[in-house]
């Protein structure tokens, strides 16, 4: 299975673009893992048609305050489920800073809450891709994670 983040935007703050690059390193040498970003604007609902473009046919999580929080270990199950479901590709879309448009919402598979805080769309990115590569740890019985 191949865990493929979409983004809204390539990260510009410093902080947020050293973490994207260590986490998609981690990743990368821990599972099968692409990261993608798409132009930002004009319109929501043009990044939002961008999104599902390179999406295409993929298992879409979509980021959302709105949607089921879940603790880490709970998101190694969801992982260790849709590996056993077969999925050949789960798409993680991360919206930019309006959140995402309705046609991403209306598509998403699972919606998943990083909690009830609204995140800047940097930082939901990094907390997007510490928490997936967590998860791999915690399925691999790496000591990363600790209860």
């Amino acid at each position: 299975m191949r865990l493929h983040v979409i983004s809204v935007g390539k990260p510009k703050l410093l902080f947020a673009k050293e973490g994207w690059r260590e986490y998609e390193r981690r990743l990368r040498s821990s599972c099968h893992f692409e990261f993608s970003h798409v132009k930002v604007g004009p319109t929501q609902d043009r990044e939002g048609e961008r999104v599902l473009e390179r999406a295409g046919n993929a298992w879409c999580v979509v980021c959302d305050e709105r949607g089921t929080s879940v603790t880490s270990r709970e998101l190694a199950g969801k992982l260790q489920q849709w590996k056993e479901l077969a999925l050949s590709e789960v798409a993680i879309l991360i919206g930019g800073a309006d959140g995402h448009a309705e046609a991403v919402k209306d598509r998403a598979d699972w919606t998943w809450s990083l909690g009830p805080l609204t995140l800047q769309h940097e930082l939901a990115l990094i907390v997007v891709l510490e928490q997936l590569y967590r998860a791999q740890t915690i399925l691999a019985g790496s000591p990363y994670h600790r209860d």
